[in-house]
């Protein structure tokens, strides 16, 4: 019924490598140049910027110390986002070279 073969098999799975390669790789780099560089970041990052002077201004430490701490949240976010997105872009390229590897078997 079904003709199943060691090279048969082999070509599925450099297949099936190839494709989840390219599609991690892919997202990964759409996470690292979309994601990090959204403008919904830079927004907020520059309106919180302005809060804070506005609080160091008009003497009002409560303003500051929220402000501040929104700032470093966000930073947090973008270096998490940051570490998906490469971590996403190595797993692609690894199984895109272990696919390459595993097509070139005899």
């Amino acid at each position: 019924m079904f003709n199943i073969n060691l090279q048969s098999t082999l070509s599925v799975i450099v297949a099936v490598m190839a494709v989840l390669g390219t599609v991690s790789l892919g997202a990964g780099i759409y996470i690292l140049f979309r994601k990090v560089m959204g403008d919904e970041l830079k927004i907020i990052a520059t309106q919180t910027t302005r809060l804070a002077q506005k609080g160091i201004a008009e003497e009002i430490t409560g303003l500051v110390g929220n402000a501040s701490a929104l700032l470093e949240a966000l930073n947090a976010l973008v270096k998490t986002t940051t570490g998906v997105g490469v971590f996403l872009t190595l797993i692609g390229f690894i199984l895109l070279v272990v696919a390459y590897y595993l097509g070139l078997q005899p």
